[in-house]
């Protein structure tokens, strides 16, 4: 559906909002709002909304050919974990409580996050990356999926995605966004061992 001048100049006063809270930078909210104002669709007029806490504007619709990261909607709970280390390392594995949100941050160490015998609490989990000097490695179940599309900076770092699995179906979905700077981001499935 086209979008109104009406609708764009809202989208535009949600990326104010987001700066003002400090989920964007200036260059960011440049680039957003340079779209949004271009923006000629609700699909395209969400994409700028897409990874930014509570911020989806209500009548805009994901473009049906892609199956990125739903829009993002907090807990109504407000239940979020923060993992946060400076040049150590962060492992969860084993059975631990998953929320539908998770921040890591994390410098100069070392970030594990093994989701295979986690209790995952919704169908969708959100994963904020800030990371600067560290490795990530993320293992999902085997029926779920990563989306990655929402890794918005990356720099002097590589992402290694051998689930293959972003824009495909999956549930656990594990939608990935934020910043991986000088490291290194691997999604992977459990490996298997010698008889299975």
């Amino acid at each position: 559906m086209r979008v109104s001048d009406a609708e764009r100049e809202h989208v535009v006063e949600l990326l104010q909002r987001a700066i003002g809270r400090g989920m964007l930078d200036l260059d960011e909210f440049t680039e957003r709002t340079d779209i949004a104002l271009a923006a000629r669709t609700r699909g395209e007029l969400n994409a700028v909304l897409i990874d930014l806490p509570g911020l989806v504007h209500s009548d805009a619709v994901v473009p049906a050919t892609s199956i990125a990261a739903p829009a993002f909607v907090p807990a109504a709970d407000g239940e979020r974990l923060e993992l946060k280390a400076h040049g150590s390392s962060l492992v969860r594995r084993g059975r631990w409580r998953v929320p539908t949100e998770i921040l890591v941050r994390n410098k100069y160490g070392e970030t594990k996050l093994d989701f295979t015998e986690a209790d995952i609490t919704g169908p969708v989990v959100h994963v904020e990356l800030d990371t600067k000097w560290s490795s990530v490695t993320v293992i999902i179940p085997e029926q779920g999926a990563v989306d990655l599309n929402g890794i918005t900076e990356v720099k002097w770092s590589s992402i290694d995605d051998k689930t293959n699995s972003t824009g495909k179906a999956g549930v656990p979905r594990f939608v990935l966004t934020g910043r991986v700077y000088g490291g290194s981001l691997t999604t992977r499935y459990p490996r298997r061992g010698l008889f299975g």
